[in-house]
């Protein structure tokens, strides 16, 4: 059986992708979660990744790492991971590719933090066009397949890349057009997702630096998760 190593749900947009995917597909899987670890502790990412970075798969004793590896790796035995259609497929992976290397005003100036709202002190223009990208790339999706998904009636590796964005978008208070933000929606209601979130909102583990960043690009105007260091929800 695979095993899925993760950080913290909270933060950890990559960790996310793959965890989704999985789960959504119902792939067998084990789930292993690793906290950030303060900079004066060493990582215990070191002796999972060769990048020591987070997701990292282990099948077979072997580990794979980056999220694009994971999921190509998955699709070996899993071909639902991608559309069935060539095209869609074609068109899947380079919206993958596109969200993998890029959106690095979205990324930096909206990092993931699932549980907390926050008001931006401002949205700068190269954010405004990592948005408006977004949206011009789904209404391509959605004119093109004519699906509930990205890239068709069936939710694929496609959509898990993007549902880190749909958190984000929550949290920073953005809304797009009727189309998009209705997708949006439907990927915030995915029951894979609402158990992420569930799981994000118990953590009690924080990463300073994460924090420290949202802090200073924009207001804390709500925290629903629990309290730091404090137990579990019953």
């Amino acid at each position: 059986m695979f095993e899925l190593h993760i950080a913290n749900k909270n933060y950890s947009s990559w960790s996310l992708r793959p965890w989704l995917l999985i789960k959504a597909l119902d792939i067998p899987f084990v789930e292993k979660l690793h906290y950030f670890s303060p900079p004066e502790t060493p990582s215990t990412f070191d002796a999972l990744s060769p990048s020591a970075k987070m997701p990292v798969l282990v099948s077979e004793g072997f580990s794979i790492w980056d999220t694009l590896s994971i999921v190509e790796y998955l699709a070996e035995d899993y071909p639902e991971v991608w559309p069935s259609e060539k095209i869609n497929r074609a068109w899947a992976r380079s919206a993958c590719a596109e969200m993998h290397s890029g959106f690095f005003a979205l990324r930096n100036e909206c990092s993931m933090s699932v549980g907390v709202r926050v008001r931006l002190h401002a949205m700068s223009g190269a954010l405004n066009a990592d948005i408006a990208r977004i949206e011009s790339l789904w209404t391509d999706g959605f004119d093109r397949f004519q699906g509930a998904w990205l890239a068709g009636n069936q939710f694929t590796a496609v959509d898990a890349f993007f549902a880190p964005v749909a958190f984000r978008l929550r949290t920073y208070g953005i809304v797009l057009g009727d189309r998009s933000q209705a997708y949006v929606e439907r990927l915030l209601s995915h029951p894979a997702m609402r158990e992420w979130e569930r799981d994000a909102l118990n953590e009690t583990v924080r990463d300073q630096s994460h924090d420290t960043g949202i802090e200073r690009l924009g207001l804390i105007v709500q925290d629903m998760r629990l309290p730091a260091n404090s137990g579990p929800l019953l």
